[in-house]
């Protein structure tokens, strides 16, 4: 009876879920190994098979069972895998119970060979994006877990092992909370005294400027010779600061100027001299303006020829740093303040609203006025936020100083006697000390070294102590030591070495899957 080798393979068993137990009935495995033995012997009893088939059919069955086996192992690594993969994510169950590979099929075991048709594992090869197609063996994609960083201990502390070892450590333990709080004490006064120094404070202290002209070759002292030169003058603008209980003018009195105070200049934002235009009609107006020469100077001074006495009007306008404003009559009124800076301003209009209990008490943000307020801001209730705005139309620059001073071309050089005193703000002279405070770093640098010193002493009995506990642990575990340091050395050889547990390369062949497991 001929044998028809045409017929098509038929698939014996059906198809089921890749993560079947191992040994159930429901495996493909063992369903199809079993139909291929019945298969084998139903064939042998009906026919007389020559030398040639029966080898042929040995080598079928040997190689079945072969496949059977890997078959049951890789069943096996699926059904663990599948419990691994139900218990990181089980947002995955319904895409994991819907996947699964069919059955391998065999052919006819009156066949030449049997032809295993081959179904890839749905792995994902390394380097290739993955798809909305959920992979059963998605978490076959080992990776080593990320290991946990050490707390690093600060450079100054002793670790609990060493101050174990060593109780004098609770010293210096001691010695570091005291450095610690020091050193948060210093850091706020260095704040405190940075704030301060953007916004300096200041006394109040008396300038007096003197105004005075000197003269030479005039003709009414001396006559007129030959090629003489040419009679002119000079006008001296000067001043300082008087200190409490010193009067500069007394006799005997010798005139020095404090490096802590600033220079006379420093003191106006413009100074304006006007001469007479008859006599000067070119250049009669000299100004001189802080903002073109912020160099401070100790006064000014203008000369000029001439053999003419006349008046010099003098307009002098203050630097008040902050800005100072004068307040209209109706704001004055109220304040009881000529001159002074918005923020000042506004504090003394809150303590005014607060000492007569004008704030509104069903909406503290506004406040009642009364009829002294009602001049000034026009309405009945005023809301806090809306005064800076609304004292603008009450505040002016701060009127000039003007003074006069008669050029005399004769008689005592030098000529005019007269002083005039202003009240103007002065810094501190601390402030200097404590700029120069925080630019010293002197100090600094020597509390650095010491800390490097000190740093380097800790790192050298932190690694003392980790070879104490070295070989104690060798010492009293010589076996379990050495195996526990083996295996951690080949993890982290592992890891720096990189050593991929795939290949993409490998996978792309069909040699690759039909290797043991």
């Amino acid at each position: 009876m001929s044998m028809n080798n045409n017929n098509p393979p038929k698939s014996l068993g059906a198809s089921s879920s890749p993560f079947s137990n191992a040994g159930m009935p429901g495996n493909p495995v063992f369903s199809q190994a079993q139909a291929q033995a019945q298969l084998s012997a139903g064939f042998q009893a009906q026919f007389q098979l020559s030398q040639a088939q029966a080898l042929a059919l040995a080598q079928s069955k040997a190689q079945a069972l072969a496949q059977a086996q890997g078959q049951v192992a890789h069943a096996q690594f699926q059904a663990q895998l599948q419990a691994q993969s139900l218990s990181l994510n089980q947002a995955q169950n319904a895409g994991i119970g819907n996947l699964g590979s069919s059955s391998p099929s065999f052919s006819t075991p009156g066949s030449a060979s049997v032809k295993r048709i081959f179904q890839r594992p749905p792995m994902r090869p390394p380097g290739v994006p993955m798809t909305n197609t959920m992979s059963p063996l998605r978490m076959m994609e080992l990776t080593p877990a990320a290991r946990r960083k050490k707390q690093k201990l600060p450079d100054k502390q002793l670790q609990e092992r060493v101050a174990a070892i060593l109780p004098e450590s609770a010293l210096y333990t001691q010695l570091l909370d005291l450095e610690t709080r020091v050193d948060v004490a210093v850091a706020r006064k260095k704040v405190d005294i940075q704030e301060a120094l953007k916004n300096p404070p200041s006394v109040q202290k008396t300038l007096r400027i003197y105004v005075f002209n000197t003269f030479a070759n005039q003709v009414q002292t001396i006559p007129k010779k030959p090629n003489a030169e040419p009679p002119m003058w000079t006008l001296k603008i000067i001043g300082r600061i008087l200190e409490e209980g010193i009067d500069p003018d007394q006799p005997g009195f010798v005139n020095k100027t404090n490096p802590f105070y600033p220079k006379f200049s420093s003191f106006f934002k413009r100074v304006t001299i006007s001469l007479d235009q008859r006599l000067y009609p070119d250049n009669h107006i000299i100004i001189w303006e802080h903002a073109r020469s912020p160099t401070p100077q100790e006064g000014f001074e203008v000369k000029r020829k001439g053999e003419k006495e006349f008046t010099v009007n003098i307009r002098l306008e203050m630097n008040y740093v902050p800005e100072k404003f004068k307040l209209s009559s109706a704001l004055m009124e109220v304040l009881g303040i000529e001159v002074d800076t918005r923020p000042r301003i506004l504090a003394a209009i809150w303590h005014y609203v607060k000492a007569r209990k004008l704030q509104n008490p069903y909406d503290p943000s506004f406040f009642n006025c009364d009829a002294q307020l009602q001049k000034v801001f026009g309405e009945d209730r005023v809301k806090f936020t809306m005064v800076s705005q609304k004292i603008s139309q009450h505040l002016s620059p701060p009127p000039p100083i003007h003074l006069e001073h008669k050029i005399k071309l004769s008689g005592n050089s030098p000529a005019g006697n007269a002083c005039y005193d202003v009240i103007v703000d002065v810094p501190f002279p601390i402030q200097r000390e404590l700029s120069a405070l925080l630019a010293n770093g002197e100090k600094s640098k020597e509390i650095d070294a010491c800390d490097e010193a000190i740093c380097a002493t800790i790192r050298k009995i932190h690694d003392h102590c980790r070879r104490r506990a070295f070989f104690l642990g060798f010492s009293q575990s010589p076996v379990e030591f050495i195996n526990a340091l083996v295996q951690s050395q080949s993890q982290d050889l592992k890891m720096v070495a990189g050593e991929p547990s795939r290949s993409a390369e490998k996978e792309r062949r069909s040699d690759f899957f039909n290797q043991s497991w």
